[in-house]
């Protein structure tokens, strides 16, 4: 909700999460010269009874995602957050767990990663591969690209 109202994608503890894990600062996130922040649903969908985010509205994705992505030629890396983007942009059909740890398949043009919001922490503590191996390298590419 606080990114709702902010206005900001990720601007809330997920997205200091997920900056800590391409290893940029705020003010080059959200430079729009050198990062895009392309998200599935370009709202936010609303909570379902147990108080958890709903999915991304198809219509969103339908309707923007690709006019976006193909006003974006040259994109040289993109980071997939989460199970609805993986499944849409990698074409998996396994869990998030799986498809991050088959990172190095989309290597070094895509990678896989969980969702940095906070319910993820207890999946970061039973995967911990994840920080060792794949962070090390997501901030390594993201610093070749910027650089």
């Amino acid at each position: 909700m606080r990114v709702h109202a902010s206005g900001l994608p990720f601007d809330d503890a997920s997205g200091d999460r997920l900056r800590t894990w391409l290893g940029l600062d705020r003010a080059t996130f959200y430079d729009t010269s050198q990062v895009a922040i392309v998200p599935m649903a370009f709202c936010f969908p609303g909570y379902n009874e147990a108080g958890s985010d709903l999915p991304p509205p198809a219509i969103c994705r339908e309707t923007w995602h690709d006019r976006v992505f193909a006003s974006l030629p040259n994109l040289r890396f993109r980071v997939i957050v989460g199970g609805y983007a993986q499944r849409y942009h990698l074409g998996v059909r396994d869990g998030v767990t799986q498809t991050v740890a088959r990172w190095e398949e989309w290597w070094p043009d895509a990678v896989p990663l969980p969702h940095p919001s906070w319910r993820n922490t207890g999946w970061l503590k039973r995967n911990p591969w994840f920080e060792r191996d794949v962070v090390p390298a997501v901030r390594g590419r993201v610093k070749e690209i910027l650089d």
